[in-house]
């Protein structure tokens, strides 16, 4: 894209230092959506043509919205404005079908994918006999190729094909085989990015990530999965709706646009 220097304006008699000038120009074109979610920047080199400022002085610019989360880096790609997604924490739904749903193309980096003995823990989440097989299912999960979220899931073997048809999407596999869940306990808890969940994510170590865990339960009670997924706090916004205790009890459908924002 190409942006109209005389909607950047730099003062370089302000005592504000030049860089964060140009991220404040920025901020405000993409807020007033000049650049759209999704859409590239012009390179360093190019901005710095546009601006009239040293190239060392666009990219601190553009580092001060990276590290807020307003702009996201593709190697080998460009800098791109970021997309937030905005999850109603009381739906259930799969990674895919939700990000499809959204006009994402969804995707999966497999880490694991293996059948093994349950361990006591996880027998007992799933009410499984000692000695009874699960599926371990490890991945990193991807919206338009960008890395969004690390998961690792536990299922009943019974409740699924054999490995090598498990696709992307697990909940379609389920659905499959009669066993998608319809209900779930989910526990939230915050916390910062450890070296390796970095490296996966693409995210500066102690970088801001969202940890779930998911239980979810077919309609006659039976335990389906055990997931824990690590989520980009940069990425991900988790949105309940609340009404007043003493207030009118009718429901009101969960937002569910698309989540898009700047």
């Amino acid at each position: 894209m190409s942006l109209d220097a005389g909607r950047i304006t730099l003062d370089g008699a302000s005592p504000t230092p030049l860089y964060l000038q140009l991220a404040e120009n920025l901020r405000g074109l993409i807020r007033g959506g000049a650049v759209r979610v999704g859409e590239a920047l012009p390179s360093e080199r190019e901005l710095s043509a546009t601006t009239q400022i040293s190239r060392v002085t666009v990219r601190k610019a553009i580092d001060a919205l990276l590290r807020e989360g307003m702009l996201s880096r593709r190697p080998g790609s460009g800098t791109y404005v970021a997309v937030r997604i905005e999850q109603p924490a009381s739906l259930l739904a799969g990674f895919s079908a939700d990000m499809a749903g959204r006009g994402f193309r969804p995707g999966s980096v497999w880490l694991e994918k293996a059948r093994v003995t349950a361990s006591a823990d996880e027998a007992a989440a799933l009410r499984l006999a000692p000695g009874g097989a699960v599926l371990r299912l490890s991945r990193v999960r991807t919206a338009d190729g960008e890395p969004l979220a690390i998961e690792r899931a536990v299922v009943a073997a019974a409740l699924l094909p054999p490995l090598e048809e498990i696709g992307d999407s697990l909940y379609g596999a389920l659905e499959a085989r009669g066993a998608r869940p319809v209900r779930g306990v989910q526990r939230l808890q915050s916390s910062l990015a450890s070296a390796s969940e970095a490296e996966l994510l693409n995210v500066a170590v102690g970088s801001a990530i969202l940890r779930i865990e998911r239980r979810s339960f077919m309609a006659d009670g039976a335990p389906v999965e055990v997931t824990r997924s690590a989520y980009r706090g940069d990425r991900y916004d988790f949105v309940t709706e609340i009404r007043d205790a003493d207030g009118p009890a009718t429901p009101r459908p969960a937002r569910h646009d698309g989540g898009k924002r700047p």
